[in-house]
C-alpha cells in the first residue's frame, strides 16, 4: 500500500470518527435541553434531530474535509514521488549525476541533499577503483611481456632437454591466460569509465554470424562437438563491427568450452519485432538454477567450469554483456542443467 493511500485511509477514518463524536455531543446537547424547557420528548426525538443535523451538516462536511484532504496529502507527497523517479535513473554508470534540490529547505531537500553526498563518495570510491585497476593491468602487461619473451628464447634453446621444454610451454601458456585475464579486465575497466567509443555504422550480421559459426566449427574439432548453423536471416544493425564479432566469438568460445564430448552446438539469427534475435545453444552440462543469476558477473565460474578443468577466468559473459548494451540491445541466459543452455542477444535493427 502506498503511503498515500494509507494516509487518505487515517483521514478517513479521523473524519468518521470525528462525525460519531459530533453526533453523539448533538444528541447529549438536545437531550439537556429537553429536560431544561421541560418539553415532552417524543420517542425518537432527540435521535431525530441528531441523524437529521449529523445529515444535514456533518456529511457534506465530511465529503469536503475527504476531497481537500486527498488533494492536500497528493500534493504533499508530490515531490517524494519526483524523487523517487530520479532515485530509480541513478545507477553504477552514472553516480555523478545530482538530484535536484526544491530549495524550500525541508526534510525533503535534507534527504536529497544527504542522497546527493552519498552518491558522490561512491562515485569518488569508483573511481579510484577503475583507476587502481587501470594502473595495474598497464604494470603488469610490461613483466609479462618479458616473462613471454625470455621463456620462449628458453623454449627455443637447443640445450634444453624435453622435459624442460614441456615445462617452459605449460610457463607460456598460464603467461598467456594472465594476459587475457590483463587485458579483458582494462577492457571493461575503460568501458565502466566511458572511456572506449564505439562506432556507429550499418553492420551486416548475418556475415559475423556465418564467420563465427565457421571459427567455432574449427575450435570445436578436439572435442569432436558438431556445430550448425540452423538459421541466419539477412539482417543489418547499426554498431561497431569489431565488438560486435568480439561478442560473437565469446559466446562460440563459451558454448564450445562448456560442453560435452562429441556435443553439438546450434547457432540461429532471426527477425523478430525489430529486433535481431541472435541464439547460442550447446548440449553441456548446464547451470544450477541458483547460480544462472550470476553468469553475467566478473570471474564467476560455475562449478562445472572448475571441475571440468576448463580454461578460462569469467570475464566471457562480462565484457559479452557490455558489448550488447553498449549497442542498445539485451542477453539472457537460460540452462537446463543436463539438457540445453542458451544464450539469447537481441539487438535493435537498423
Amino acid at each position: 500500500m502506498t503511503i498515500r493511500r494509507r494516509f487518505t485511509l487515517w483521514y478517513a477514518a479521523v473524519l468518521i470518527v470525528s462525525l460519531l463524536v459530533m453526533g453523539i455531543g448533538t444528541f447529549i446537547e438536545i437531550s439537556e435541553q429537553m429536560r431544561h424547557n421541560h418539553r415532552p420528548s417524543p420517542a425518537g426525538g432527540a435521535v431525530k434531530e441528531t441523524a437529521e443535523m449529523v445529515v444535514e451538516a456533518g456529511l457534506p462536511a465530511v465529503l469536503l474535509g475527504l476531497l481537500a484532504g486527498g488533494w492536500l496529502i497528493r500534493r504533499a507527497l508530490a515531490p517524494v514521488a519526483n524523487l523517487t523517479r530520479a532515485v530509480e535513473q541513478i545507477h553504477d554508470r552514472n553516480l555523478s549525476a545530482r538530484l535536484p534540490l526544491s530549495g524550500s529547505g525541508d526534510e525533503l531537500d535534507r534527504l536529497t541533499g544527504v542522497f546527493n553526498a552519498m552518491t558522490a563518495r561512491l562515485d569518488g570510491s569508483f573511481q579510484h577503483i577503475r583507476e587502481f585497476t587501470l594502473h595495474a593491468s598497464h604494470e603488469l602487461k610490461t613483466p609479462l611481456t618479458i616473462l613471454r619473451g625470455e621463456l620462449e628464447t628458453a623454449l627455443h634453446d637447443p640445450a634444453a632437454s624435453p622435459a624442460q621444454k614441456d615445462r617452459f610451454a605449460g610457463q607460456i601458456d598460464e603467461i598467456d591466460r594472465l594476459a587475457k585475464i590483463v587485458d579483458g579486465l582494462t577492457l571493461l575497466t575503460k568501458a565502466d569509465a566511458g572511456q572506449i567509443t564505439l562506432a556507429h555504422e550499418p553492420v551486416r550480421l548475418d556475415e559475423l554470424v556465418r564467420e563465427c559459426a565457421a571459427d567455432a566449427q574449427i575450435l570445436a574439432q578436439p572435442a569432436r562437438i558438431a556445430v550448425r548453423l540452423d538459421r541466419c536471416d539477412e539482417l543489418t544493425v547499426t554498431g561497431d563491427r569489431h565488438r560486435l564479432r568480439q561478442l560473437l566469438l565469446n559466446l562460440a568460445d563459451n558454448a564450445v568450452k562448456y560442453n560435452r564430448p562429441a556435443g553439438s552446438v546450434a547457432l540461429s539469427l532471426q527477425r523478430e519485432n525489430g529486433f535481431a534475435v541472435l541464439a547460442f545453444s550447446n548440449a553441456g552440462p548446464g547451470l544450477a538454477p541458483e547460480l544462472q543469476a550470476r553468469v553475467f558477473e566478473r570471474f564467476f565460474r560455475g562449478d562445472a567450469s572448475h571441475s571440468a578443468a576448463i580454461e578460462g577466468c569469467g570475464l566471457g559473459l562480462s565484457i559479452a554483456q557490455w558489448i550488447v548494451s553498449a549497442h542498445q540491445g539485451s542477453i539472457h541466459f537460460a540452462s537446463r542443467p543436463g539438457e540445453l543452455t542458451t544464450v539469447t542477444v537481441r539487438l535493435p535493427l537498423a
